[in-house]
């Protein structure tokens, strides 16, 4: 069955216990000093409604004290601590042709391995998630009673994965949800993976100690899986993840490696000038002649989306130190371009890579990108969530040249369902969708004639009139700074001789008041003073 992107909708699961499994299931549980809880997993899982003959139980042991005992098989690790390291020891041990990953504070519901089990059987390439209900019971029942059916054991927690359950919900049950959306809901407590699938994109990433669901997650979309939550395939989560009770300490925790590990979170990687263990674009380039190669090389890195690792592909065993003439040595375009880029750390000379980047750019060589191309194609890529962009850059005798952006996702995805004579193109049209776009739309040109150019030296005469203009220019400046500080000056000159004038006039004023109030006041004891006089005279004068 081939699936459309994300779209699982053309498959029709069976209804619950009207159908006959027949692949087998390894259920693998992570466990670490948690005996109480996992003997409640353990007993939900004997009471599952998947044939007990295809199911097997590996309880993994990561370091407890005292020991984890089960009736099942036990695996300790030994080498390493930490989830991910536990579900990878359960991975290489398991037999099944699905793994189950169960965490060994989840009690699932008696139907919940045939729910998830049912979509495995009808494509190879489906992640099938579980449903979560979260409980805080003031107390835990016994294994047997949880035996007996684990659906009305719990009082249901206020807490849910709304986050998750929100993206399902907007987009069709997760059907309709673009490729660097769609592995983000994968929360790895109750997940289920073909065996090969999980082997073959390299199982956990055993370096991370938090955050290894969302890595895993990333890469399963890079191998080309689909991912499937089913609601009927419901489990306890008995009590709080991490992640709701300590929210911004795990998101302070798990940014730095999340940003150099999952190329989809842009929002994390938005310091300038950084680069990061998965690039956003792996660009290849074949060798050819050594201008071509670098002009499109240096468009490639001059680019505006920093976060592109360049691979250019040739012969380079070819090289060796033997004796040659330099100059005409055959291999001399390589043996440059080997000098060129050798050091460069965004810049390998090997086959092309892995699909690890989400997407791969192949330009041919000669041709430049300009600053915004890589990172218009890209997003253009994504708008539409399509597989394949061909860009037409010019038209020949021998055909259309062309350039690729290829969605990894969908590489993979028409690698697995690719019939023999099918050209893959056609298969990544009907899983994602081709589109053909015009390069000089997108800013492509040709390299120039003379690369990378080169400046005649500057003759004298013309040195030193540019010295001259550059001295004159620097005295122009002076000169602009000098006046605006006479000007200011002048300002300040004029505002005090303003100022200086009206204290004059207000000391003028102030002196003809104290003259008539002095001639006043000697009036007034020349008149008091005639008055006693004519006192002592009688009147008489």
């Amino acid at each position: 069955m081939r699936i459309r992107r994300n779209d699982f909708g053309v498959l029709t699961p069976p209804e619950l216990g009207t159908w006959e499994p027949t692949m087998t299931v390894t259920v693998v549980i992570p466990a670490h000093d948690c005996q109480e809880t996992l003997d409640l997993t353990l007993a939900a899982l004997s009471a599952q409604t998947y044939p007990s003959h295809l199911l097997d139980v590996i309880v993994v042991d990561d370091g407890s004290d005292p020991p984890i005992e089960a009736p099942v098989e036990v695996v300790r690790v030994r080498e390493s601590w930490g989830r991910a390291a536990a579900v990878q020891a359960g991975v290489e041990a398991a037999t099944g042709e699905v793994v189950l990953v169960l965490d060994a504070d989840m009690v699932p519901y008696p139907e919940h391995v045939e729910a998830q089990l049912r979509w495995h059987h009808l494509a190879p390439y489906l992640v099938v998630l579980g449903w979560i209900d979260f409980t805080q019971p003031p107390s835990l029942p016994t294994p047997a009673e949880v035996a007996a059916g684990a659906k009305d054991l719990f009082p249901m927690s206020s807490h849910r994965h709304d986050w998750a359950e929100e993206i399902i919900a907007e987009h069709d049950g997760l059907r309709s949800a673009p490729s660097s959306l769609a592995s983000r809901v994968h929360v790895g407590a109750t997940a289920s993976y073909p065996a090969w699938l999980l082997r073959e994109c390299g199982g956990m990433d055993v370096s991370l100690k938090l955050a290894e669901d969302t890595e895993l997650g990333y890469r399963l979309t890079q191998a080309g899986a689909v991912f499937v939550p089913d609601p009927e395939a419901r489990a306890w989560h008995l009590g709080l993840p991490t992640a709701m009770r300590s929210f911004a300490e795990l998101k302070r925790y798990n940014d730095p490696f999340v940003a150099d590990r999952v190329p989809y979170r842009r929002y994390l990687r938005g310091d300038q000038g950084r680069q990061w263990l998965v690039p956003y674009v792996d660009a290849v380039v074949e060798a050819g002649s050594y201008e071509d190669v670098r002009a499109t090389v240096d468009g490639l890195l001059a680019g505006s989306l920093p976060d592109v690792r360049v691979t250019i592909t040739g012969p380079w065993e070819w090289l060796t130190d033997s004796r040659r003439s330099p100059l005409t040595d055959p291999l001399l375009d390589l043996r440059l371009l080997r000098a060129q880029f050798t050091h460069d750390p965004r810049v390998r000379l090997a086959d092309p890579p892995p699909g690890v980047a989400p997407f791969r750019l192949r330009c041919p060589p000669g041709w430049m990108p300009g600053h915004d191309t890589v990172a218009q194609l890209v997003e253009h890529l994504e708008a539409t969530d399509g597989g394949l962009l061909c860009v037409a850059l010019a038209e020949t005798l021998e055909g259309v040249v062309t350039a690729r952006l290829e969605r990894t996702a969908a590489l993979s995805r028409a690698a697995l369902v690719i019939r023999p004579g099918e050209s893959l193109d056609d298969v990544i049209d009907e899983v994602f969708g081709v589109e053909w776009v015009d390069g000089a739309d997108f800013g492509f040109t040709r390299r120039p004639r003379l690369y990378p150019p080169r400046r005649p030296p500057v003759p004298e005469h013309e040195r030193l009139a540019r010295q001259r203009d550059k001295e004159l220019a620097r005295l122009r400046e002076r000169a602009a700074v000098l006046r605006a500080e006479v000007t200011q000056l002048r300002r300040e000159a004029a505002k005090g001789r303003r100022d200086t004038a009206r204290w004059k006039e207000k000391a003028e004023h102030w002196r003809r008041e104290a003259v008539r109030l002095a001639r006043e006041r000697n009036r007034t004891v020349l008149t008091r003073a005639v008055r006693r006089v004519r006192g002592l005279t009688g009147g008489r004068t």
